[in-house]
């Protein structure tokens, strides 16, 4: 049996699915464990993820989690609103492979 082949994407694409770093308490105890949190677009895949982090910082992905961030309901001058959902990726590393998010990006 053969593994299934990576999907390839353009490089433009790959530039826009990694939003920002999530720089928090909780995502830098992940680092104990290779693990690096990233802020993404909703509608990108693991394997998007992925191949982004792979291009754009020349390492070796072993995982990818995802999640999706349920908004806040806030009042803003009394009134209710909702603060827009987000997509969390948590991507862990291969062994020995690092990323500086305080200088990457």
């Amino acid at each position: 049996m053969s593994k299934a082949k990576a999907p390839t994407y353009p490089k433009e694409t790959l530039y826009g699915v990694i939003l920002s770093p999530v720089i928090t308490e909780k995502a830098t105890r992940g680092s104990e464990h290779n693990q690096v949190t990233f802020k993404v677009r909703t509608d990108a895949s693991k394997p998007m993820i992925k191949a982004a982090v792979e291009t754009l910082f020349s390492v070796k992905v072993k995982a990818v989690n995802t999640l999706v961030v349920q908004g806040k309901t806030k009042r803003f001058k009394g009134i209710p609103g909702k603060r827009s959902d987000w997509k969390k990726a948590i991507v862990t590393l291969a062994q020995g492979q690092t990323i500086d998010v305080t200088a990457s990006l």
